[in-house]
């Protein structure tokens, strides 16, 4: 295939993060250009580092990965999510050293570089907090001219958040960058948790996975061992909700968008119990982002078909 997408990825690489890096590297439609690696399940440098190793596990491609601060805008590192990740971000598991290694230039500047080098076609899937692509806005304010368009996987608007009642992880780590991404005047489509909550892998998929005959395949089973148990104390049953995953297969035909707002979005920053509230705001003068509710068909069966389509 020549006319492939260019997707630039900005990641905290935990358990998730790796089904969103896999999925993206199974279709043929899309090019992953190049990855920022962000704080938020696990500091940036380590989050880099799980980056380089899970590509090398998937048989990705030579991308280039860049490393993002540790801390957010205003806040310092808040020490990441070890009960949903585990300690390493990777559910534990011991993956092969590799001979990758980071690139040299930060994540903000790898974005805007690959946006100027791929005018007009740059997709932006984050899927971690929004620190980077704040920092690469405020490095080149005409980065929303250059990128085709941003996805965001963050927030939550008519259901609670998964961090604090008002919050979703990635817009609570730096809701002060997100309000600005969310002000800025590319397209915007927006993945909140209202939608990204109802995919998931129930127990017989973790098990299926985990037992395939495949070492890359079962070494993703292996990280999902953590996630499945932490949902279990969420949902009663283990499981894994598909957060960034999900909001990978935006970017294709995967999924269909059934319900949906389109409005503009205000991030509540500040130190008050509503830090990191995603709101609507029609009189602000934004532009209005796409705010996905649901989703189908199912995208489980899709995503294990892509996990081992690269075993």
């Amino acid at each position: 295939m020549t006319d492939r997408v260019p997707v630039f990825l900005d990641c905290d690489t935990g358990i998730d993060d790796v089904l969103a890096i896999a999925f993206l590297l199974s279709r043929p439609e899309l090019e992953l250009v190049g990855v920022g690696s962000v704080s938020g399940n696990l500091d940036a440098a380590r989050a880099a580092q799980n980056t380089l190793q899970v590509l090398d596990l998937l048989g990705g491609p030579p991308v280039p990965v860049a490393v993002g601060p540790r801390d957010a805008l205003t806040r310092p590192y808040g020490g990441g999510a070890p009960d949903v990740h585990g300690t390493n971000g990777i559910g534990d598991v011991v993956l092969p050293a590799t001979d990758r290694v980071p690139d040299g230039r930060t994540a903000a500047q790898l974005l805007v570089d690959l946006a100027h080098e791929h005018r007009g076609a740059l997709r932006v899937l984050a899927i971690g907090p929004l620190t980077n692509i704040a920092l690469a806005l405020a490095q080149d304010p005409d980065l929303p001219a250059l990128v085709h368009d941003v996805v965001v996987m963050g927030g939550a608007f008519l259901e609670p958040g998964n961090i604090t009642p008002h919050a979703e992880a990635n817009v609570f780590n730096d809701p002060e960058a997100a309000d600005l991404v969310f002000a800025a005047s590319w397209p915007t489509t927006v993945l909140p948790v209202d939608a990204a909550r109802r995919q998931r892998l129930e127990e017989d998929d973790l098990v299926a996975l985990r037992e395939d005959p495949s070492p890359a395949v079962a070494a993703v089973g292996a990280m999902l061992g953590v996630y499945g148990d932490f949902y279990a104390g969420v949902f009663g049953r283990r499981l894994a909700v598909l957060y960034d995953p999900l909001a990978a297969a935006l970017l294709t035909d995967s999924v269909q968008v059934t319900r949906e707002l389109v409005t503009p979005v205000v991030v509540v920053t500040g130190d008050g119990e509503e830090r990191g509230r995603t709101t609507t705001d029609a009189g602000g003068g934004r532009r209005p982002a796409r705010v996905v509710l649901a989703t189908e068909p199912p995208f489980a069966p899709v995503l294990v078909q892509a996990l081992r389509s690269l075993g």
